[in-house]
């Protein structure tokens, strides 16, 4: 199987430099009621029953209620794939993931009013418009990011939440950055290589804590690295903004030591903490989405601060 979803698959929100993992047996601590079934353990019986009972409900709440039922769910890098082809993993799968496929599947599956209903979305979540290797949303700010926004899947709103402290970078993609190991490893055709310019909003890494509690739960936190030449893209992690108590905390998959990453819900403060630590490849801050059904004609998450 190839290195494949995000140039360097998300690789350096773990690096070996971090410091050990000491925030996952915190956050279930504080968990007032038992842990959910997760989703593996279920009968696809189970699961379709579950997604059609819940269609009524926000999509904020269906995030929150789909997404937890992934903690502890282990970590596999790059889990899904076509198929067949060149990339022949599975298309879905519920016992494995990694940061962004757990996005993925908790997205569609929260978005769906039947299980029928969740390839469908996967993939157009997925690709920008063919289910193949192809034409899969591999960098997130040239395909993914920008291509789900203009499905309607997603709405920046970092500047919303970050107000002034907010500031606008860039990722440049020229013909010397598909050159770079990283970027030979994705295995894409010249003419599938994205080239250009693409500008995200930011709040720096240093005034992240300053507005994260004015953030919803359920939105798409998106972490930032510097721009080096040499990588098709600066995004290296992602995950759900969770408020839960006086805390915000950050739901994601998180790779660890041994093969022993798993799904958990850190604590934001940690998360950033642990971040700012890393210096071969500096976080420079994060991105803030909101996830919206492209059909529901709105926003759900989104709230004056």
């Amino acid at each position: 199987m190839k290195a494949l979803v995000l140039v360097t698959a998300l690789l350096a929100h773990a690096p070996a430099t971090a410091t050990p993992q000491a925030t996952a047996t915190p956050a279930v601590a504080t968990r007032k009621t038992a842990a959910p079934v997760v989703w593996a353990s279920l009968s696809a019986q189970e699961r379709a029953a579950f997604i059609s009972g819940e269609a009524a409900l926000p999509l904020r709440d269906r995030l929150l209620r789909v997404s937890e039922r992934f903690l502890g769910t282990p970590y596999i890098h790059s889990p899904l794939g076509e198929g067949s082809g060149v990339d022949p993993d599975p298309t879905f799968r519920l016992d494995a993931v990694d940061c962004l496929t757990v996005v993925e599947q908790a997205l569609a599956m929260s978005m769906a009013t039947s299980d029928a209903e969740v390839p469908g979305l996967l993939n157009r979540l997925r690709y920008a418009s063919t289910p193949t290797y192809e034409d899969r949303n591999h960098l997130m700010e040239a395909q993914w990011l920008p291509n789900n926004q203009r499905k309607g899947f997603l709405v920046d709103v970092t500047r919303h939440y970050g107000g002034e402290d907010t500031v606008r970078v860039q990722k440049t993609l020229t013909p010397v950055t598909w050159t770079s190991r990283s970027s030979l490893a994705l295995g894409l055709p010249k003419a599938r290589q994205p080239r250009g310019t693409y500008g995200l909003n930011m709040i720096p890494l240093d005034r992240v804590l300053t507005h994260a509690r004015k953030v919803p739960s359920g939105t798409i936190l998106v972490v930032l690295r510097d721009d080096l030449p040499l990588k098709a893209t600066r995004v290296t992690h992602l995950g759900f903004v969770v408020q839960k108590g006086r805390r915000t905390w950050l739901r994601h998959a998180r790779r660890g030591a041994d093969n022993n990453g798993r799904v958990v819900d850190e604590d934001l403060e940690t998360f950033l903490a642990r971040n700012a630590k890393y210096d071969k490849w500096k976080v420079s801050g994060v991105s803030l989405y909101e996830p919206r059904h492209p059909d529901a004609g709105g926003g759900e998450l989104v709230r004056s601060p």
